[in-house]
């Protein structure tokens, strides 16, 4: 199975690596042809105003947006679940996401980058143990629509959530050894 990573900015070689180690073959997106070539696409993390306006000068948008709404899985973690977010509350205007996950969610909502932190997450679906999560700016779910579960949660506020085949996450898991959160991704393809 090949799975596009968004290569525009962002922890790219880390999924990348998390991909190949679950067995997928990992393919960097950044050219509009590059998104017709795979099955599954992960958006990293990143700087989601920064990340939205590269998705516009590389003429990636329309076409990620095209096969999201065709239906094709996706996993997005920190920026990227702002990214597949429905609702964004706190962007800029002119910021765009792609509506692909039901939720409403908050940029930075656990502060600033002196507020990052690491934490253990207790995981819905995942066995083993609680997952290690890596919060850098993290983000937020405030709400989510009837389809979509709560994954994972952090002070009662949803930190991982999966709608259909597409997941979105607050933490950063490629930033662990875990990969565990990539393989419950996988799974559901």
């Amino acid at each position: 199975m090949k799975v596009g990573v968004l290569a525009l900015q962002g922890d790219v070689r880390e999924h990348a690596a998390a991909l190949d180690a679950l067995g997928a073959e990992p393919v960097e997106i950044r050219t509009p042809s590059d998104v017709a070539a795979v099955d599954a696409l992960i958006l990293p993390g990143g700087e989601s105003t920064t990340i939205s306006m590269l998705l516009e000068s590389s003429g990636l948008f329309d076409p990620i947006a095209r096969r999201l709404d065709d239906g094709m899985p996706a996993f997005g973690t920190c920026a990227g679940m702002i990214l597949l977010a429905a609702d964004v509350l706190d962007g800029r205007p002119d910021q765009r996401s792609f509506g692909a996950v039901d939720i409403a969610v908050r940029r930075n909502a656990f502060g600033r980058q002196v507020d990052s932190f690491e934490t253990r997450l207790h995981v819905a679906g995942v066995s083993g143990g609680p997952v290690d999560a890596v919060f850098i700016r993290a983000p937020f779910v405030e709400s989510v629509g009837a389809d979509v579960e709560v994954l994972a949660e952090v002070d009662g506020h949803p930190v991982l959530v999966r709608q259909g085949a597409r997941m979105a996450a607050a933490f950063h898991p490629e930033l662990s050894d875990d990969l565990r959160v990539h393989q419950l991704f996988l799974g559901g393809l």
